[in-house]
């Protein structure tokens, strides 16, 4: 069993690619997480951190994706199976909102099947699209990311929706 203490939260490099589809594969198939192509992973690397144990084994990644001037989205957390439940996730997340802050976001959201973890970190379950200014809305329609599709909870991702649960806190 690994303590908090022994958790190492880093920016993600472009070594950590490889890590970051070993932990997102298994929860593709199972259909929680949808996996990307190797080159969308470097083309967002600047988003992710990754979580290490004491001995630098990447044990866990999570990326934050600003969506506009004070909305982002946490995505991608994954943490490796042996670790789950030792506190790699709660590391990630408080990191990414801390990132959020610095960079000025007052409004963090996620699609997560994992609704109890996010509640127990000040994330509500989003009643409706009220969140978005319909100016704000009508900007990210504009948007290519599938990401902001799903937030907006377009026609054209209904095919792709895993069937997760649209969250969000206020910094």
């Amino acid at each position: 069993m690994m303590s908090a203490s022994q958790i190492t939260v880093r920016r993600a490099r472009t070594a950590d690619v490889h890590d970051i589809r070993r932990l997102v594969a298994p929860l593709a198939r199972e259909r929680v997480l949808i996996a990307k192509e190797a080159v969308a992973y470097y083309e967002g690397l600047q988003e992710f951190r990754i979580a290490e144990d004491g001995d630098g084994n990447v044990i866990g990644c999570g990326a934050l994706h600003v969506m506009w001037e004070d909305l982002a989205e946490v995505r991608t957390l994954a943490t490796d199976p042996a670790a789950r439940g030792q506190g790699v996730g709660h590391a990630l997340l408080e990191t990414l909102l801390g990132d959020a802050l610095d960079i000025g976001v007052a409004r963090v959201f996620c699609l997560t099947f994992e609704v109890e973890f996010f509640e127990r970190h000040g994330f509500k379950v989003m009643e409706n699209q009220n969140a978005v200014d319909p100016v704000v809305y009508s900007e990210l329609l504009r948007s290519h990311d599938e990401g902001v599709a799903e937030f907006l909870d377009l026609a054209r991702v209904k095919p792709n929706t895993l069937g997760n649960t649209r969250m969000i806190r206020s910094l």
